[in-house]
């Protein structure tokens, strides 16, 4: 993760959505983007949210709270606007936001509903299209725009069902924005990050078994956690990162790499 005082962010307004709480991939990235010099904008879903959103920028007079649903557009629309009103301009915007009905994480792929598709794709990857249709008119000098998914977009992990159809979609949508934005200076990339325990786990069915099974394969025997992907997240959305757009990048200590 970068270090306090490092600078690299510094007078960049960042902002952040889907801080569910202190051991979410979305705090730690607040946490090293704070440090790294950004101030913060933080959208929550819900009063439970809102709680460990105030611990992270408790430090940081200048950052604001906004409450959004991503499943609403008043309520985008609201987000930027509010955005526009107290800050002028945007500089970065994470988008960590993912979602399936528990039915279609628990039941096998074949049996999800329209619904439960029209919810996972609506939450976890049109959200993306629509909040950065919102923000990106602030990105008025540029800017860094990156999401967060996962290898199971890629290839079958059982458990995953829905999801990984969604991540699918969501990484295609970067590609796609990356081109639509690339002439206003914007770059959009995700970061694949690989199994870190936090709430969102939770909600996969055998999610430890996953966990495990990338400790025992993956090139890289160092530790491995929401800080290692906090630190990508600071450099994508630095200037360091300027000439990368459209990008999956993985942050799994290579396990994506291997085969047996």
């Amino acid at each position: 993760m970068a270090s306090a005082g490092t600078g690299l962010l510094a007078g960049k307004r960042i902002l952040i959505m889907g801080v569910a709480n202190k051991w979410s991939i979305a705090y730690a990235i607040g946490e090293a983007m704070k440090a790294a010099g950004a101030t913060l904008i933080l959208s929550y879903l819900d009063e439970r949210m809102l709680k460990d959103c105030q611990v992270l920028i408790a430090d940081q007079p200048e950052a604001k709270l906004y409450p959004c649903n991503v499943a609403s557009d008043d309520d985008i629309a609201a987000l930027a606007e509010s955005i526009k009103t107290d800050f002028g301009r945007l500089d970065g915007y994470v988008h960590s936001v993912g979602f399936a009905p528990a039915d279609a994480m628990k039941n096998r792929f074949i049996e999800t509903t329209r619904a439960g598709w029209n919810t996972a794709l609506d939450v976890s990857a049109f959200s993306l299209v629509s909040v950065s249709a919102a923000v990106a008119p602030l990105m008025t000098e540029g800017g860094s725009i990156q999401t967060l998914t996962y290898l199971g977009s890629d290839r079958v992990f059982p458990n995953y069902r829905v999801m990984g159809v969604a991540k699918a979609a969501l990484e295609a949508s970067v590609r796609y924005l990356a081109y639509d934005l690339g002439e206003s200076k914007i770059r959009v990339n995700a970061i694949s990050a690989g199994p870190i325990k936090s709430a969102a786990a939770r909600g996969i069915p055998g999610f430890m078994d996953m966990y495990k099974h990338l400790l025992e394969h993956t090139p890289l025997k160092t530790d491995f956690g929401a800080a290692q992907v906090a630190g990508l997240a600071v450099f994508l959305a630095s200037d360091l990162s300027s000439a990368i757009t459209g990008e999956t990048i993985f942050v799994d200590n290579g396990y994506h790499a291997m085969g047996m």
